[in-house]
């Protein structure tokens, strides 16, 4: 059971949340790199392994299929171990996952990208739980926010840092290098510990016997419908991610520098995005608001990509990508503010059992978005495509009371 969040004075509420939030923030900063570092570095690891660099997708899907067998099994081992400790456990096997790829051996290299999203799956049930015991509900989904800019911020720094790795070491010793940030921020945050991971139940399931048991929890409808969310925007905001550049580079013939430039500020306008949309939820809207709001917003930024040409002057084409970032990467941290809410009791089971769908959504639709893609589609159709479900899933949210 989570403990209700300690009463303090409104002027120590900040403080209070000061080191919750850094450590979560860093574990999912570290779990984002330890994933999003893989495509910088496809370029030139793909060669070397004698494969197309655009494989880079057949990877990320094993990354997902790893984090939606570690989100099952995350809520019976939080429970008996501690949410600190899992995600000490997560961070090996992610450092553990990058050393397997730093081998240079393709079955490696594919075990590794398994480890990786293995890894990667607890940890947001877990800092889920140990969010939801630290903030009040007034601000729970302003905080939950905070700890999700993490994601964009790891693939801000895979994006910055990984290219001088490269320059520097080669490849693999820039995943051994990576993998090694995950075992020292897995020793940093011991010392906290003691502050998250009391009232264990040594008795919670422990084992993969029960890996579907948090399913059951979907049986809720307003859980369900989250989980359905989640779905949709999940593939959204990979197919954003994906294929942001390919789409400027080849249907704008814009340079790569620029292409990629326009891309980090939509990363960056999504991290500005998670923090405001956590404080409107909070202060505004109710959350479940707030999520129809930004499921109309990334399914009409979708649909915007049917409008736009070569013509377009290039503040444009930031001012869209913002947008889109905003909202297509900007929604985790509501989403999961409103799971909390839901089962506050099951938190960390209720999490991992929507963010299954979340990364069922991220592992099917890039092969999707390529079968357009290859049936003759363009780009901007198949954004489109994506657009609408979410547009549809935005409207339901809006005009129907849980």
């Amino acid at each position: 059971m989570s403990a209700p969040a300690t009463r303090t004075p409104a002027g120590g509420e900040a403080r209070a949340l000061l080191l919750p939030v850094a450590v979560t923030l860093a574990i999912q900063t570290v779990g984002a790199l330890a994933i999003y570092c893989a495509p910088v570095m496809a370029p030139v690891a793909g060669p070397a392994l004698g494969v197309p660099a655009d494989w880079i997708g057949y990877y990320i899907a094993i990354v997902y299929f790893g984090s939606m067998v570690g989100t099952l099994v995350a809520g019976g081992w939080i429970a008996r171990f501690g949410p600190l400790r899992m995600s000490q456990l997560g961070l090996l096997l992610a450092g553990c996952g990058l050393l397997a790829g730093g081998s240079g051996l393709m079955p490696l290299v594919a075990a590794g990208g398994f480890l990786v999203g293995l890894g990667y799956g607890p940890g947001t049930p877990a800092s889920s739980q140990i969010l939801l015991r630290a903030s009040p509900p007034r601000l729970l989904a302003m905080t939950f926010s905070l700890k999700q800019t993490g994601v964009p911020l790891g693939a801000a720094i895979a994006g910055a840092a990984v290219p001088a790795l490269l320059l520097a070491f080669g490849w693999q010793w820039a995943a051994v290098v990576l993998g090694a940030c995950c075992f020292a921020l897995a020793i940093a945050i011991q010392p906290a510990r003691h502050r998250y991971d009391g009232g264990r139940d040594p008795q919670a399931p422990a084992s993969l016997r029960g890996v579907f048991r948090p399913l059951v929890m979907l049986r809720e409808p307003r859980l369900a419908e989250m989980a359905v969310a989640s779905f949709i925007f999940g593939g959204v905001q990979i197919t954003l991610v994906a294929y942001l550049v390919t789409f400027l580079t080849q249907s704008f013939a814009m340079s790569l520098v620029l292409a990629g430039l326009v891309m980090a500020v939509s990363q960056l306008a999504s991290v500005a995005g998670r923090v405001l949309w956590g404080v409107v939820a909070d202060r505004v809207f109710t959350r479940r608001t707030m999520l129809g709001l930004l499921g109309v917003g990334m399914g009409l930024s979708a649909l915007v990509t049917l409008l736009a040409s070569p013509g377009w002057p290039t503040w444009l084409l930031f001012v869209f990508a913002s947008a889109f970032g905003a909202t297509a990467v900007g929604w985790n941290g509501v989403f999961l503010a409103e799971v909390a809410r839901l089962a506050p009791g099951r938190v960390s089971e209720a999490t991992g059992a929507c963010l299954f769908f979340t990364y069922l959504g991220v592992v099917v639709s890039p092969p999707l978005f390529s079968l357009a893609l290859s049936l003759g589609g363009s780009y901007a159709g198949a954004y489109a495509i994506f657009g609408l479900p979410a547009l549809a899933i935005g409207l339901r949210l809006l005009l129907r009371r849980a």
